[in-house]
């Protein structure tokens, strides 16, 4: 770690203080090149009047077809509706967001259909700031890890352990172990 921390400098990132909005482009990324997802979202936000601040209800009022014709897929769409109509209806409530823990963040915000543990570490990590998330799902920080550790990726234990000695700056970690996989 000390390697690339000579090699890199990186800065925790924070999104917009939209965070329906970082949502949004989050459920439409997933599994996603970062190039095709930057495609996809740029043509989805043209679908709406005001780009810059999209809202629950202009997507529950755009037809699926229209969303479509964006290259989204039906089930993005499908997550993207359900996360409107919660945010919509009150139950999902994003403004105080800020406030809660982590893990208060993770259990709301998988309740939504679509939003994973992974999206929701991603969103606390670039849409929050949080310093201290770690994702042991996430794929390219296990290849990272048993690359520069010479482990077994599956070792989820073992991961988790050498997670620990970055508490509490693990996102910070995640920033860099993801960097290290830009030279292979």
């Amino acid at each position: 770690m000390a390697s690339l921390m000579e090699k890199h400098q990186i800065h925790l990132p924070v999104g917009t203080e939209n965070y329906f909005s970082d949502l949004v482009e989050t459920i439409i990324g997933q599994q996603l090149s970062v190039k095709a997802a930057k495609t996809i979202h740029t043509r989805f936000k043209t679908l709406f009047s005001n780009e810059l601040e999209i809202n629950a209800q202009d997507i529950l009022d755009t037809p699926d077809e229209k969303m479509r014709e964006t290259g989204i897929s039906r089930q993005k769409i499908v997550y993207l509706k359900h996360l409107s109509s919660l945010v919509s209806s009150g139950e999902l409530n994003l403004i105080n967001l800020q406030k809660l823990s982590d893990d208060e963040i993770i259990n709301l915000l998988t309740k939504v259909k679509g939003i994973g543990r992974w999206t929701a570490e991603m969103f606390l990590i670039f849409t929050l700031g949080r310093q201290d998330i770690f994702s042991v799902g996430d794929l390219g920080l296990k290849n990272a890890i048993s690359n520069i550790y010479k482990i077994d990726k599956s070792d989820y234990s073992a991961i988790l352990k050498i997670s620990q000695k970055w508490s509490p700056y693990r996102s910070i970690a995640s920033l860099y172990l993801w960097r290290s996989l830009d030279n292979e």
